[in-house]
């Protein structure tokens, strides 16, 4: 399927091929394929996320609006809609796959912002580094990544990957 095919809202609701797609005003846009280190950030960081009291699930499409969905790698919030959010979440985070580039992702941290949500975290598996990306403020490279009452240093969200 052509990047400018245009496809309905319910059509894309109820695709099951991969890769994912993100929804823009009609045109999908597939998402980088992730490799076996950022599936297992995800993991960790959903655990670490989870025992702090959130809701913590990875790729759930979020709906910014009723003609734009996202799906950020991992959200979390104290209680997460279902089937899909449409209300802001607490945080978004984006996990660098080998093809994607860090201010792309930046910029979809501002999509969120827009949307309404407050915290961002952008993290590169390879280099084992992160930035947050709060609203209001710039993005920041950071050892420890905080969102509200959240914290995730990046030594304990590395410590059990293989280098």
């Amino acid at each position: 399927m052509s990047a400018t095919a245009i496809v309905s809202v319910e059509d894309y609701l109820h695709r099951t091929e991969k890769p994912y797609c993100e929804y823009i005003d009609g045109v999908l846009l597939p998402k980088a394929m992730p490799t076996k280190l950022h599936a297992l950030i995800q993991k960790m960081l959903m655990r670490l996320l989870d025992k702090q009291g959130v809701e913590a699930l990875a790729e759930v499409h979020v709906r910014l609006s009723p003609t734009k969905y996202l799906i950020p790698d991992v959200i979390a919030a104290p209680e997460i809609q279902s089937p899909h959010p449409t209300e802001p979440v607490l945080l978004c985070v984006e996990i660098l796959s080998p093809e994607d580039r860090i201010g792309s992702l930046l910029a979809k941290c501002e999509q969120y912002h827009s949307w309404g949500v407050p915290f961002c975290w952008v993290i590169d598996p390879e280099k084992q580094t992160a930035w947050q990306y709060h609203a209001g403020n710039e993005p920041e490279r950071v050892g420890l990544l905080t969102a509200g009452d959240l914290r995730v240093s990046l030594d304990e969200l590395f410590s059990e990957i293989p280098r």
